[in-house]
């Protein structure tokens, strides 16, 4: 069985509900409350109440669960829904929470921070499905929300940094422990004679490619970001961007490793771990033209994602270092994409710069 989660709470009562609900004009009173994401940072349900429906946030205490700080930390919540009602206001497809009677976009009932959305009819939509041009709007509404976010933010965080790039060294060691552990594994399956497939080859590989690790004194200009930014924090009704949701990561990360990240979630093909470098292609242009990014800084943020897939094995640590099985679907394609991406780096190169 995983661990336990924060994901895994226990959801609000009907006091909980009662009380909060009140606090709201012309919310009604709960009819029903259901989980709608199983979240590794906080937890969301859909709430129906005589008035209607709703989204209802749960911040909860996230000391070590994949992030380096604590999303129900006031000022974290605070800086969330500040940049998201002050999105909303340019016009942005953005999820923001209402305010309370007394303006208030934060409810904390029984210790516990709580916050209420609209409901947002939509879907997900995987960067496979969408056409040539949906792809270049996806793009640009990415570029949108990082041109705008510096409007609506302090602006003193984005300014050039120094990052720190995986060591290969400390990736063999990280290499080793895991085939120890998959090797271990009883009862053994498929999914562990993939892994071990898969380490060998990556460990083999970096040896190869051990000379193109990104200096640590490359230098780029950071800005706020949303920062998990990929189709299933993206709501569509039709074939327009409705809603961007899950803020949680909002932060100051260097701008253009975010938009080749999201490419790469949204533009991978789950059968063979390739990515639709047509699409990418369509996105990129448009991301670069809305934000304004220099063609070097995007070509030094393929490079560095690039080396920073190469080197990451966040999927199988879950596995066998903390007995937690929900991203194994994922590791099919990811470690597929690596190998690809390795091969057809130039391409790659051409499709997000060319």
């Amino acid at each position: 069985m995983p661990p336990p989660s924060p994901a895994t709470a226990p959801p609000p009562t009907d006091h909980t509900l009662g009380a909060l609900l009140r606090r709201y004009d012309g919310a009604g009173t709960p009819l029903s409350c259901e989980p709608v994401a199983q979240g590794l940072l906080n937890r969301g349900y859909q709430l129906a109440t005589t008035r209607g429906r709703f989204f209802l946030k749960h911040y909860l205490h996230d000391p070590d669960r994949g992030t380096d700080r604590d999303t129900a930390d006031p000022a974290t919540i605070a800086r969330q829904h500040r940049a998201t009602l002050r999105l909303g206001a340019l016009g942005l497809p953005v999820a923001a929470p209402l305010a309370d009677a007394e303006g208030r976009t934060v409810a904390v009932i029984g210790g516990r921070p709580y916050a209420l959305y609209p409901w947002v009819e939509g879907r997900h939509r995987a960067g496979t499905e969408l056409t040539e041009r949906q792809c270049r709007h996806l793009g640009a509404l990415l570029g949108l929300v990082h041109t705008a976010l510096a409007r609506v933010l302090p602006d003193d965080a984005a300014h050039p940094a120094a990052h720190s790039s995986a060591v290969p060294e400390d990736t063999y060691a990280l290499i080793d422990e895991l085939l120890r552990l998959a090797r271990e594994r009883r009862p053994r399956d498929s999914f562990d004679e993939l892994a071990e497939h898969r380490l060998l080859e990556r460990r083999a590989l970096l040896e190869r490619h051990a000379h193109r690790r990104p200096a640590d004194a490359t230098t780029r200009v950071t800005g706020w970001v949303h920062g998990d930014f990929h189709p299933l924090n993206l709501l569509y009704q039709g074939a327009e961007p409705a809603a961007i949701v899950d803020w949680d990561r909002l932060g100051v990360q260097p701008r253009a490793e975010e938009a080749v990240r999201a490419a790469v979630i949204f533009f991978v093909r789950d059968c063979d771990g390739t990515l639709d470098l047509a699409k990418v292609r369509e996105y990129a242009h448009a991301y670069q033209a809305a934000a304004e990014v220099p063609v070097a800084e995007l070509a030094a943020a393929v490079h560095r994602v690039w080396w920073e897939r190469l080197n990451d094995f966040w999927m199988l640590r879950w596995r066998y270092q903390r007995q937690d099985f929900r991203a194994d679907p994922l590791f099919p394609a990811a470690a597929g994409l690596a190998v690809w991406w390795t091969r057809e780096y130039e391409a790659v190169l051409a499709a997000f710069t060319g």
